[in-house]
């Protein structure tokens, strides 16, 4: 009987478990510029906890601070729980390589999500079906290549003349796999940060750029999303503002049936 290969995705996230420290390796399938793909490294540390024997209830928060540059190759994950009570358990992790710094620091909330009163009051953003609209090309950085995206609105430029004034940061797009793969709480995570820089969008060219803080909110349960079953996300994204070297982007991410399953803000370094 033959075994099925695993998902890039998997095989990029893998980890193996330690007492306190776990490890891992970058995967040169989820590259960007000059250093893995920083969605990739989140989705990464949030494995090492579901997997953990001590972790109970589903992710609520995430929080990676991307403290130095992650080289190719072998890291470490020094696991710690902070602190667990009755509903709730709040992690913290740190990535080092080669016993050096820390390049990458998280906090990671946990919860059990009992049954209770629910009102959803965003309103889905609605979008032509994701079988009608475009691929986007690939890019040079690996890690797009592993996504399909698609533009609904906002489809970026990065080649042409840079814009004069700047233009909408604004972007709504579907965002699945490349070789499709059912969406769980870890593609969440990477998704949440699949988002191309808002910087780019607005001056409509490629800039020095990396993101320094990232903060996921999961707004569905493990079973939320298993009974969703679904492959792809409609997700939307903005920016509010460009100063003194650094920008926002604050997103949301949808599931086809219109339920919000996730949203996420961050600030990034920019060279322009």
């Amino acid at each position: 009987m033959r075994t099925k290969a695993p998902h890039l995705f998997d095989d990029a996230t893998r980890v193996t478990a330690g007492d306190s420290c776990w490890q891992g390796r970058t995967s040169p399938d989820y590259w960007a510029f000059v250093g893995p793909f920083g969605g990739c490294t989140a989705a990464t540390i949030l494995r090492a906890l579901i997997d953990h024997p001590q972790r109970a209830g589903d992710p609520l928060s995430l929080t990676v601070n991307f403290c130095a540059p992650v080289a190719e190759g072998a890291f470490d994950l020094d696991v710690r729980l902070v602190k667990a009570n009755r509903s709730s358990q709040h992690w913290c992790v740190e990535m080092t390589q080669g016993g050096g710094d820390v390049a990458t620091l998280a906090t990671v909330v946990f919860a059990e999500r009992r049954p209770s009163w629910s009102h959803q009051q965003a309103q889905f953003p609605g979008a032509a079906p994701f079988e009608q609209a475009r691929s986007f090309p690939n890019t040079p950085m690996t890690w797009t290549h592993q996504y399909d995206f698609r533009f609904v609105e906002g489809e970026p430029s990065f080649y042409g003349t840079p814009a004069s004034p700047p233009l909408d940061a604004f972007s709504k797009q579907w965002i699945g796999d490349r070789t499709p793969r059912k969406i769980d709480m870890l593609s969440l995570m990477s998704m949440s940060d699949a988002f191309f820089g808002r910087i780019f969008l607005a001056r409509r060219e490629l800039v020095p750029f990396g993101t320094v803080s990232l903060t996921t909110y999961f707004h569905a349960s493990s079973d939320d999303l298993a009974a969703e079953d679904i492959t792809r996300v409609l997700a939307v994204a903005d920016a509010r503002i460009f100063h003194r070297s650094y920008g926002d982007q604050h997103g949301e991410l949808w599931s086809p049936s219109g339920r919000l399953l996730a949203t996420t803000t961050q600030i990034a370094y920019f060279k322009a």
